[in-house]
């Protein structure tokens, strides 16, 4: 292997022609999704789109992100106890300045990616190095980095790894991603619903009865536009209640994601007596199909049972248009299970600049990270 070097650019205007055969493997790795983010991250991340030469050659790109977690308007507001006020102190005076190499807005393996083929340990070296360059950055700029994250691995690249350059970085792993398999032999969704036992074919049921009088319709960019005040009223219900937050989407986000990268991202709405009540949307990936940020009223939600709608039809989405696996991501693991996603466990890894606080790293963020009790449900015959 000759000697890999890594070049970190703050704009995309600066990339190479041939970025994107390059990270043809990942769309997250793409111009027109980092597009997204350079033109709509939220307020307080900043992106570094990073690539690996062999000698003048681009081999491999990577993402980073920095959070500074005092521009923060809320973690989160569904907890209200003592420990939650705890871990907001510790995360503003002790990890206010995060650096994620990854993206922390997504859930997967998304952190890089080659078109040759390279070691799990030079992979290993080359991110670590991608990290120590960019806290030097800061320290120019006066900015000292508290916490650096590698965001994101599944088991088998987490395991090799840590035989190398993550050998002493401490090592987590918070809820699994939840993802559904799709059976080659579904192709209506039909075949979904006959593969439910009794249980879970009248919770089904129960659910579109209930969904009665709501319609639901795919939203051009036009229309996106027009709902984007109400999308992110919607959006921001759902965040704020959620039990941990690093961010908040900017609020021309999804109309930014959807003129970037147009069928490549669906926006779903929701409409009761012509109020929009709610949304979904997701991220075409090749065959995979990506959940990601939703929104919805949540007196309807309570009603009509929103929430486990948008979940079935998502899924029927992904059989009808014949993805082979959907991922739902890391939030309200029982009913997604419910629905016939399973967990899959990743990995991050993380260390903190103080050398005494790197120490207990372990136990300090056992102590800070939610506790998440839940039962996996198994719907199918």
């Amino acid at each position: 292997m000759k000697k890999i070097t890594v070049k970190i650019f703050e704009t995309i205007n600066d990339f190479p022609e041939n970025w994107n055969a390059v990270a043809a493997t990942n769309h997250f790795l793409q111009i027109p999704y980092l597009k997204v983010l350079e033109l709509s991250s939220p307020t307080n991340m900043q992106c570094f789109y990073i690539g690996f030469y062999e000698n003048s050659e681009l081999i491999g790109v990577s993402l980073a992100q920095y959070l500074d977690l005092n521009k923060l308007e809320s973690f989160g507001e569904r907890d209200n106890c003592f420990k939650t006020f705890i871990r907001n102190f510790i995360f503003r005076n002790f990890a206010s300045h995060t650096l994620f190499i990854g993206n922390n807005m997504i859930t997967g393996q998304n952190s890089f990616t080659f078109n040759k083929e390279i070691s799990f340990e030079n992979i290993s070296y080359l991110l670590t190095q991608c990290s120590e360059e960019l806290i030097q950055f800061f320290k120019q700029k006066g900015i000292k980095i508290h916490l650096v994250s590698f965001k994101d691995f599944y088991q088998d690249c987490a395991v090799e790894f840590k035989k190398f350059a993550f050998d002493k970085i401490y090592e987590f792993n918070t809820q699994p991603n939840m993802i559904f398999e799709l059976p080659s032999s579904w192709n209506v969704k039909e075949d979904y619903y006959n593969a439910f036992s009794k249980k879970y074919r009248d919770q089904y049921k129960r659910a579109h009865k209930k969904f009665e009088g709501i319609s639901m319709k795919e939203l051009d960019l036009d229309e996106v536009v027009l709902f984007e005040s109400r999308i992110n009223e919607l959006y921001h219900h759902v965040a704020k209640n959620a039990p941990f937050n690093t961010f908040f989407l900017a609020e021309n986000h999804f109309s930014t994601f959807k003129s970037q990268c147009g069928n490549g991202f669906k926006i779903f709405g929701y409409f009761l007596e012509e109020k929009l009540i709610g949304f979904h949307s997701v991220l075409v990936n090749d065959a995979i199909l990506e959940t990601y940020f939703l929104g919805y009223d949540d007196q309807v939600q309570k009603e009509k049972m929103l929430y486990l709608n948008m979940l079935y039809n998502m899924t029927e989405f992904g059989i009808t248009h014949q993805f082979k696996k959907i991922i739902f991501g890391r939030t309200a693991l029982e009913i997604k299970s419910s629905i016939g996603a399973t967990p899959v466990m990743m990995s991050g890894f993380i260390y903190h600049s103080n050398k005494l606080i790197n120490r207990f790293l372990g136990k300090i963020f056992k102590k800070l990270e939610p506790e998440t009790f839940w039962q996996q449900r198994h719907p199918f015959k």
